[in-house]
Formats: C-alpha cells, structure tokens, sequence
C-alpha cells in the first residue's frame, strides 16, 4: 500500500515554465485538479512530499495551502533527503511513489515502489518509470498519478467519501 507520494513541482505539478515580470517576480500556474487530488489524498490520512530542485515562495504557498507538510526546495540530491524523509516517517520505499519529469529525478524515481512522469517527461526518465502517464506536466499528471494509487489501493470509495 502506498503511504507516501513525492513529488516533483516544475514539469510535474507545473508545465515547466517559469515567467519573470520587469520587476523580477516569478510566476507559475498548478493545476486546481491535481490540487483537489493531492488534499484529498492528505484529508485521507497519506503523506506528500515535496522535492524540488528550485526555491520559489509560490510552491512554498501551495504546499501550504495543499497541507503538504514535506516541502524540500533548492535540493539538488533528491535521493539522499528522499532516504531521510522515508527514514522519518518509519516508511518502507515500496510504500512510496513519486513523480518527476527530468534527470535530476532519475535516482529519486529508482528507489521508489511505484514511479510516474508526465507524458512529456524526457526520454531518458520515460524509459525507467513504470507508468507514464496520459497527461502532460501542470495539466492533471498528478491528479492522473493520485487517481491511479487510489485504483491500485482499492482507496476509491474512501476517495470519493470525502467528497460525495
């Protein structure tokens, strides 16, 4: 059973772009279905994590509005904090899985029990995940992942209790 999904944020919870303004500001659009999946998933008592090559106060805004309490950023050796969080949370990687779209994913998506990118993850990353998935980064990849667990979990009617 899958306790805890990680994610990648730019090319999975996002398409991938980053728009700065005149003024220096960065922008960036998620997706409100992915969203409504990953706080259902944690209004069902799982775990999310996120591990992010990037600092950027606007995911740091959706982690908290997400209730994700695992928010890692500016992380360039996503293995090693991946190994600290399971070892934290007293997890087995097999109760993992995790999503990610380009190389510096590559050893994160090795460990895990069950692994996902985007449909435009890059080659090198689509070879190696067990699923990719119909959907392209920021446009309802992770909802696509979440739905898939909540399937393979038998977790669809507590899914869709809290809601229905």
């Amino acid at each position: 059973m899958i306790k805890l999904i990680v994610l990648d944020v730019d090319g999975c919870l996002t398409d991938g772009g980053v728009i700065y303004s005149s003024d220096g500001n960065e922008s960036k659009q998620f997706n409100i279905k992915d969203g409504l999946g990953i706080s259902t998933w944690v209004r069902m008592g799982k775990q999310v994590a996120i591990i992010t090559g990037r600092n950027s106060k606007i995911v740091e805004r959706r982690a908290k509005e997400l209730g994700i309490q695992n928010l890692h950023q500016g992380i360039v050796d996503k293995e090693s904090v991946l190994r600290e969080i399971v070892d934290s949370l007293g997890l087995k990687f097999h109760e993992v899985a995790a999503i990610g779209d380009d190389l510096n994913d590559f050893k994160m998506l090795s460990l895990v029990g069950r692994s996902f990118t985007p449909k435009n993850g890059v080659k090198d990353i689509r070879v190696i995940v067990d699923t990719v998935l119909s959907s392209n980064g920021g446009d309802g990849a992770v909802r696509e992942m979440i739905e898939t667990l909540v399937d393979e979990n038998d977790l669809r009617d507590q899914f869709l209790a809290l809601w229905i």
